[in-house]
């Protein structure tokens, strides 16, 4: 499996806080017009579409070679997708708002429908813990720049505590798992599979999940560069999306399946997240875009992201009319 050097230079400028705990060796393939390079995560839709071998097919009457590597998290895909390692790939609402606070040239191309049942909020089988309104002072383990920051923001908020109110700690999904199974932390903000396989395999007891907070979107998203000049490649990856998800579905025991073998988790497991996914790609509307300005809104308030962004400025819209 390829992966890459991850630096720090102009995608985390102002936003040193976000330096990453995980650093992954450089690609042994460089850019081409002749290459297409995905960047994917543990879990998902990308992940089927590679096992499945039909975008290669696509592509291949176009001379174009697919390329896949795998990141522990959306904030390290996108910044790769920065300085330039990969063309396009998925992650969840908030990656692409710090991203894009950094200064990251890179579009949305298109979302999955929400998933709020997909992460949550997760505790030791005998906490004391019983509601978000528990978590007071308490260290709670996330991600930074995933979709799950949003989740514990929106959660707080609406359980009447303020976002200092807790401890966080910014740990990637193994180092959460790790400290969540030796107790170091409280509880655990985590999406699936992780979240489902914390559910299964060590009996975790969920708090909260995005229901009524959050909607999950998963986004993909390409460098604005490769987009722009590569609209029939991006066009077809959505396509191919499209017969995909159709296809999901309606045979969600055979993802499971599929998945399981792809990522080595139990097909038990993975068919707990695929019934909590979604499966519909599709251009972003405004309703999307609007969603996703406030979350950005949002972390300004908090000072997580430096300044106050423009979301739509950043939607691609060549699947449509061209």
């Amino acid at each position: 499996m390829t992966a890459f050097t991850l630096t720090r230079r102009r995608l985390l400028g102002a936003l040193s806080t976000l330096a990453l705990s995980l650093a992954l060796p450089a690609p042994s393939w460089a850019a081409g017009s002749d290459t297409l390079r995905i960047g994917y995560q543990k879990y998902g839709t990308l992940v089927l579409l590679k096992a499945q071998g039909t975008l290669e097919k696509r592509l291949a009457p176009l001379g174009i070679q697919v390329k896949w590597a795998e990141f522990p998290g959306g904030p390290q895909l996108l910044e790769a997708l920065n300085v330039g390692s990969v063309d396009f790939g998925t992650t969840g609402e908030t990656p692409p708002i710090f991203a894009q606070a950094a200064g990251a040239d890179l579009v949305y191309v298109a979302h999955e429908p929400p998933a709020p049942k997909g992460e949550g909020i997760i505790v030791h089988k005998d906490s004391p813990i019983k509601s978000v309104h528990d978590l007071k002072g308490k260290r709670v383990a996330l991600n930074k720049g995933s979709n799950v920051h949003y989740l514990l923001v929106k959660a707080l908020e609406k359980a009447g505590l303020k976002y200092e109110d807790v401890q966080t700690v910014f740990l990637s999904p193994s180092d959460a798992r790790a400290a969540f199974e030796r107790g170091s932390v409280d509880a655990w903000v985590i999406w699936d599979p992780f979240f489902a396989a914390a559910e299964h395999q060590l009996g975790a007891r969920l708090v909260a999940d995005g229901v009524g907070h959050v909607s999950n979107h998963q986004f993909y998203l390409a460098s604005r560069s490769y987009a722009d000049n590569n609209a029939k490649v991006v066009k077809v990856i959505v396509e191919e999306l499209a017969r995909l998800d159709g296809w999901a579905k309606q045979n969600l025991k055979e993802v499971a399946s599929q998945l399981s073998s792809q990522i080595g988790l139990d097909a038990n497991i993975v068919k707990i997240a695929a019934d909590r996914g979604t499966y519909d790609v599709r251009p972003l509307d405004a309703k999307v875009v609007a969603e996703q300005q406030r979350i950005a809104d949002t972390f300004y308030q908090l000072k997580l992201i430096p300044k106050k962004l423009v979301v739509k400025e950043i939607v691609w819209t060549g699947l449509g009319g061209k």
